[in-house]
């Protein structure tokens, strides 16, 4: 049975292979398919619409536990454009 997480963009349960584990990482929230970097991670679908829903409700800095403001042009350059159901 496979780890069960929730996507920080529509707070859905998915299994960890459905979603992406992000971090951040000086100020910006950065992309980690292999699960392998150091801090706290968090989850999220790898679609466009679920990283721009997180982002509106400033979802990543909570999960992630930072104060300062994270920028996701990385993570959006890493995914493809099209919108979640």
């Amino acid at each position: 049975m496979e780890p069960v997480r929730t996507c920080l963009g529509c707070r859905a349960r998915a299994d960890t292979s459905a979603l992406l584990r992000i971090v951040a990482l000086d100020g910006e929230v950065v992309p980690d398919p292999s699960a392998t970097l150091p801090g706290r991670g968090a989850w999220v679908h790898p679609t466009a619409g679920c990283v721009e829903s997180a982002a509106k409700r400033r979802a990543f800095g909570r999960a992630l536990r930072v104060t300062e403001a994270l920028g996701t042009e990385r993570l959006l350059n890493t995914i493809p454009n099209q919108k979640a159901d």
